[in-house]
């Protein structure tokens, strides 16, 4: 097996400081590279920063300069709550969701799968908890892991329209994660057919995911966890939602006539934004952008909502 002669990292601002700074060391001469905040070559490899926020490191001595230097002295330092433990990995589905606290877009949820081959690249990656990353960096990272599983992720999208609809049937949010969550399981066991579990983050009973399983998803071991997003599968399948999650944003915004995408979250600035849209394109054209039934939609009326 020929030894790894190239690692790819996306970085926090933080860890792009320490990186920076480290770069700075005497010991490193400067070179020069398109589109980087900072690049070295130590003689063995070439470490590149790039303004993106994401880090390469190639060469023969890139195995140790990312053991020895990048990884205890710029990674781990920073990354308490996004860094991914690396243990062993046997085979497994995770599954996560994004949009769910985000009064503007869809509901997406993304089932990944991952092997200890796969894991590796991902770690390579610099993966962690999209929590922890700027939108910049989801959308670098979550296109990277896309890119590389291919056929091994699956998504399910919850339109606003959709998403409305089945509200009004059900009235409760964690039956509509839990179909979604077991619909993107049981597709991706269609391509891995033999994986043997699945893991996702606790949104709600382990029942409601349990039930919504079909018949291949019903043979596959279940697991919810809090603080699941430490696992390298459910760290991957948060990152492409809310990649996913994000450019839908700017889709939607575009429909509604912003000149950039809707706003996140449910802010004083999503009030803003879906004040001018009722009082300009009314309620209907409203509800097919957003999730009718949070708090802000009352807002926007004289009267409370029935």
């Amino acid at each position: 097996m020929q030894p790894k002669t190239f690692y790819s990292f996306i970085l926090t601002s933080e860890q792009q400081r320490h990186l920076t700074d480290l770069l700075a060391d005497s010991r490193f001469n400067p070179v020069t590279v398109p589109y980087t905040s900072a690049a070295v070559d130590t003689g063995t490899c070439r470490i590149c920063l790039y303004t993106s926020g994401k880090c390469t490191v190639q060469g023969k001595g890139a195995p140790d300069f990312v053991e020895f230097e990048l990884e205890p002295k710029v990674i781990l330092p920073t990354g308490g709550t996004g860094i991914i433990n690396r243990p062993p990995e046997a085979p497994h589905i995770g599954s996560d969701e994004s949009g769910k606290g985000d009064y503007f877009g869809p509901l997406i949820v993304c089932a990944a799968y991952v092997n200890a081959e796969i894991a590796e690249k991902m770690y390579d990656l610099g993966i962690r908890d999209c929590k922890t990353l700027s939108d910049r960096q989801v959308e670098l990272l979550g296109t990277e892991i896309m890119r590389f599983l291919g056929n091994r992720y699956s998504v399910v999208q919850i339109n606003p329209t959709k998403y409305n609809e089945l509200y009004e049937r059900v009235s409760n949010v964690n039956k509509i994660l839990a179909w979604a969550h077991a619909r993107a399981i049981e597709n991706l066991l269609a391509v891995v057919p033999d994986c043997p579990m699945a893991l996702a983050d606790q949104f709600g009973g382990e029942h409601l995911i349990r039930q919504a399983l079909f018949e291949k998803g019903r043979r596959i071991k279940l697991e919810q966890r809090h603080k699941a997003e430490s696992d390298i599968a459910v760290a991957a399948a948060s990152v492409i939602a809310r990649c996913l999650f994000l450019r839908e944003l700017t889709v939607l915004g575009k429909t509604a006539g912003l000149q950039g995408p809707l706003p996140k979250g449910a802010s004083a600035a999503v009030i803003e934004a879906a004040r001018g849209i009722f009082e300009k394109k009314g309620p209907d054209f409203l509800r097919d952008l957003c999730k009718w039934h949070f708090k802000t939609t009352e807002s926007l009326y004289e009267f409370p909502l029935q």
